[in-house]
């Protein structure tokens, strides 16, 4: 396997027990993974999805994390994943949506 361009993590809020209970989750986190997923294939983008953990940001969830760039978004919804996948086939970031 090749190591992807890009790897987007998407907080599910799983505990160590394996329950997914937090605010992400109960966000939706779940039904966004499927839409990622979907538009990565459609876009032809070398990227892997993964859920996580708890990513520690309650209070901006759903959160999802793009790495090797760095970029942390926060209350992600569709819609705002279609604008940070245009950014990212670009190289860039949708700057009002990261974190601080």
């Amino acid at each position: 396997m090749n190591k992807p361009q890009h790897h987007i993590l998407v907080c599910n809020s799983f505990r160590l027990s394996g329950e997914p209970q937090g605010v992400c989750n109960k966000k939706g986190a779940v039904t966004l993974l499927q839409y990622l997923e979907e538009e990565i294939v459609d876009r032809g983008l070398d990227a892997q999805v993964s859920a996580t953990g708890c990513l520690k940001v309650c209070d901006r969830g759903p959160a999802m994390v793009i790495y090797p760039s760095g970029y942390w978004y926060g209350d992600v919804t569709e819609e705002k994943i279609d604008q940070i996948l245009d950014a990212l086939e670009e190289d860039s970031a949708v700057e009002k949506y990261l974190m601080n």
